[in-house]
C-alpha cells in the first residue's frame, strides 16, 4: 500500500484532456512514411533531421529497424496496403545479418522490422533471420557477469548499458519460437544484474556498468550520456522503465513488475509539471530547456503496457499518465506538420548531449516509440 496512495494522488491531477484524433494521426504518419522512403537508398535507413537535411545511416547503425517499425506502426493504425507493402520493402533491406548485426543492438533492429514483418505475414523467411539474430545476441552473454555485453569498446572491460533491456525481447520472442528456454534464460539473468547493480535507492538508473569478466565485479559505473554519472538521464530511466516492464509481461516474473512500477514511481512525480523531460532530469540550468521527446515517446509506451500489467488502482495511474504525456506530443510544439522534417514525425528529441550529436532534432527512435504508444492509445479507445 506504500506505494499506491501516492499513485492515486498523481491520478486524480492527470485525468484525460481532449481525446487523441488517431485517424488524423495515422494519415499523417502514412504521409510522413512515404515522403522518408524517397530519400533512402538500398544501404541506408534515416538517422535524424537537422537543418534542411536528412541524414542516414547504413544498415549496421543500431537504429535501422526503427524506420520499417514505424511503418510497420503506421499500418496497424490506418490498414493502408500501400504503407503494408513500403514497410515489407524497408524490413527486406535487414535480412542479411552480416551486414546488420554489429552489438547487442541487434535486439532493436529485429524486433522492429522482421519480427513485426514475420507476425504480419507468417512467412517462413524471415524465422532463419530472427533465430540466427538470437543467437547472435545469445552468444555475447556471460555467465561470470550474468549479462550481454553491450559494446565492443576498447575504452572498457565488460560495459553493460541500461538500454540493453531492450533488446531482452528478442531472446524471450525467440525462446518460445523456437523452444530455446536458454535464450529466456540469459534474459532472465541479465535483468536480475541489471537490477542490483545499475540501479540506485531511488530507483534512478546509471547508463553504464563496466564488469571484470573474471569475476563479475563491478569496475566503474557512469552516465555516458547524461550529464554526470550521479543524475538521471532521461532516456536511460525510460529504458529502464521499458525494460523491465517488458520483461515482466514476457516472463511473469513477480520481481521485473515490482522493479518496473518503483521505477514509475520515481518517473511520475517529476513529469507533473513537464510531460516531455529534459535530456537529463539533473540537467544544468544552462540547458535545462533542451528537451527529449524520444524519452517521452518511450515513456509513453511503457506506462500504456504497464498498465495493461499492474493491478488496480496503479493502473489506472500509469494510463492516465501515458495519455498525458502522447496528448503533450501530439502538440504543435512536437508535432512535425505534413511534409515537414523529411518524413519524420516527432521534433525536439536528443541524442546524445554532452557529446554534441543529435541535439534538438527529430529521431527515428522517437518514432517508432510514439507510434507504438498511439497504437496502444488507439486500441484501449477501441475497448
Amino acid at each position: 500500500m506504500r506505494r499506491i496512495l501516492p499513485l492515486l494522488l498523481l491520478a486524480a491531477v492527470f485525468s484525460c484532456g481532449k481525446a487523441i484524433d488517431t485517424q488524423k494521426l495515422s494519415a499523417l504518419a502514412a504521409e510522413q512514411c512515404l515522403i522518408m522512403e524517397q530519400s533512402l537508398t538500398d544501404g541506408t535507413m534515416p538517422r535524424y533531421f537537422q537543418g534542411d537535411s536528412l541524414v542516414t545511416a547504413g544498415l549496421g547503425w543500431w537504429c535501422s529497424g526503427f524506420y520499417p517499425g514505424v511503418c510497420w506502426y503506421t499500418y496497424q493504425l490506418g490498414g493502408d496496403p500501400a504503407i503494408r507493402a513500403l514497410a515489407l520493402r524497408q524490413t527486406g533491406k535487414l535480412l542479411d545479418l552480416d551486414k546488420v548485426s554489429r552489438d547487442h543492438d541487434i535486439g532493436f533492429v529485429m524486433m522492429g522490422s522482421v519480427a513485426k514483418a514475420y507476425e504480419e505475414t507468417g512467412d517462413s523467411l524471415y524465422l532463419n533471420v530472427l533465430k540466427d539474430a538470437a543467437g547472435r545476441l545469445a552468444a555475447r552473454f556471460n555467465p561470470t557477469v550474468g549479462a550481454i555485453r553491450s559494446w565492443d569498446n576498447p575504452k572498457y572491460t565488460y560495459p553493460v548499458i541500461i538500454d540493453n533491456m531492450m533488446n531482452l525481447e528478442l531472446l524471450t520472442y525467440a525462446s518460445g519460437l523456437f523452444d530455446v528456454p536458454e535464450w529466456k534464460e540469459i534474459a532472465i539473468k541479465h535483468a536480475r544484474t541489471t537490477m542490483k547493480n545499475h540501479f540506485r535507492e531511488d530507483y534512478s538508473t546509471f547508463h553504464l556498468v563496466d564488469y571484470n569478466p573474471e569475476d563479475g565485479s563491478v569496475i566503474r559505473r557512469q552516465t555516458v550520456q547524461g550529464y554526470a554519472d550521479d543524475s538521471a538521464w532521461s532516456r536511460g530511466q525510460a529504458w529502464g522503465l521499458y525494460g523491465y516492464t517488458m520483461m515482466y509481461r514476457e516472463t511473469g516474473e513477480e520481481d521485473f513488475l515490482h522493479q518496473a512500477q518503483s521505477i514509475a514511481e520515481f518517473l511520475l512525480p517529476l513529469s507533473r509539471e513537464r510531460a516531455v523531460p529534459a535530456w537529463d532530469y539533473n540537467a544544468p540550468a544552462e540547458s535545462i530547456g533542451q528537451d527529449d521527446a524520444s524519452a517521452a515517446a518511450v515513456m509513453a509506451s511503457a506506462l500504456f503496457d504497464l498498465a495493461a500489467l499492474a493491478p488496480s488502482p496503479a493502473s489506472l495511474t500509469y494510463r492516465l499518465r501515458a495519455e498525458f504525456i502522447l496528448e503533450e506530443l501530439c502538440k504543435d510544439k512536437y508535432l512535425c506538420k505534413p511534409g515537414e522534417c523529411a518524413g519524420f514525425l516527432l521534433k525536439h528529441s536528443t541524442g546524445n548531449y554532452p557529446g554534441g550529436s543529435e541535439v534538438d532534432v527529430p529521431l527515428t527512435y522517437a518514432d517508432y516509440y510514439f507510434m507504438e504508444a498511439l497504437c496502444h492509445y488507439a486500441a484501449l479507445q477501441a475497448e
